[in-house]
């Protein structure tokens, strides 16, 4: 019963074969110009009806992000995001670092997500070339977010015309976006650049993948210093086929998408039972594979008896009752089930 972290979960099967065949197949290019990586980046076009994307696979989701959002921003440059987001809370000074300085500006709204009226007022302010203030460069957004919840395609092409509107980009980290197009059921083109992202930083690591992320470029003049940038932080992996080896696996038979309809039917099969118990109270929406919910003191201690593990999460409203279960693609039913049961008999 296991509901920390999808990060906390091993590999699908069919990517841990990838990989071994990858290792076996003998010598390969190094740096990326490899066959695994060149028939990803064509897989990824093929997907997202792009044919001029450009993409490049990174280890790591703070390197995918942090490097993406390099490219779009100047020294001297603000990057609008949600006081949640993973950039501002849990990316340490690295999106600082990798920017060469750019400032963090925090834009609220409810359930993780950046409220579109908000956004517009901050963007709209007299600070364009004014040397005393950092100026307007990107706009990021999570999908899904560290709520939980899911931007729907017209939720973002409202914050891309702000962002657009004033030269700004837009950067979506996409740590779960297969869950959230899983949710909202359109395709990966419509939740993303039709929709007027520019870059995307595309996850399979939380879904699946050993470690494994992308840096999806829409907008190619973006692109146009990334491999200098990866190269310099550390990311340029020699032995690259490794990491490309894992989303060939990832998007082949659509994968990546049964991985996340497995994490979110498991979510709902969770909420399903608890929201049934007397006390229970869910903090937000849940969209994807992700639940803040407020439990009863007697049934956590129960559930921690028998060894349940999840997350404490702060909550201004609900204070030590608030906790954080996230489901994997490979969550059992039997243990949602058993979770349930003691829950309930609490």
């Amino acid at each position: 019963m296991n509901f920390r972290s999808d990060n906390e979960v091993g590999a699908h099967s069919s990517i841990i074969e990838a990989v071994s065949r990858a290792f076996s197949g003998g010598a390969a290019p190094s740096y990326g110009d490899d066959d695994w990586t060149h028939r990803v980046e064509r897989r990824l076009r093929d997907l997202f009806e792009k044919p001029d994307l450009i993409a490049f696979p990174v280890a790591t989701g703070t390197a995918a992000n942090v490097l993406a959002l390099a490219c779009c921003t100047p020294p001297w440059g603000a990057i609008y995001c949600h006081p949640d987001a993973h950039i501002m809370v849990d990316e340490a000074n690295a999106p600082e670092f990798f920017t060469a300085g750019a400032k963090l500006c925090p834009i609220g709204g409810p359930a993780g997500k950046i409220d579109a009226r908000k956004l517009a007022a901050a963007l709209a302010q007299p600070v364009y070339g004014v040397v005393h203030h950092p100026q307007p460069a990107a706009v990021s957004i999570t999908q899904a977010t560290e709520c939980g919840t899911v931007y729907a395609p017209e939720e973002v092409a409202g914050l891309a015309a702000s962002a657009h509107r004033h030269g700004l980009k837009l950067h979506m980290d996409g740590a779960r976006f297969a869950n959230a197009l899983s949710f909202v059921g359109c395709t990966p083109a419509e939740l993303s650049w039709r929709a007027g992202v520019d870059v995307m930083s595309f996850g399979a690591t939380k879904n699946g993948a050993l470690a494994a992320e992308a840096v999806i470029f829409f907008d190619s003049d973006l692109a146009h210093d990334f491999e200098f940038r990866r190269k310099r932080g550390g990311h340029l992996l020699s032995k690259m086929r490794f990491l490309s080896a894992q989303f060939d696996a990832y998007l082949t038979d659509g994968l990546w998408l049964a991985n996340a309809r497995h994490a979110n039917a498991m979510a709902r099969r969770l909420v399903a039972g608890l929201t049934a118990l007397k006390g229970t109270q869910l903090l937000y929406p849940v969209d994807a594979n992700e639940i803040f919910v407020a439990l009863p003191m007697r049934i956590h201690d129960a559930l921690q008896a028998a060894g349940a593990q999840y997350h404490p999460w702060t909550s201004d409203r609900l204070g030590e009752r608030a906790f954080r279960l996230v489901t994997a693609f490979n969550t059992l039913p039997t243990d949602v089930d058993r979770f349930l049961s003691i829950a309930k008999a609490a």
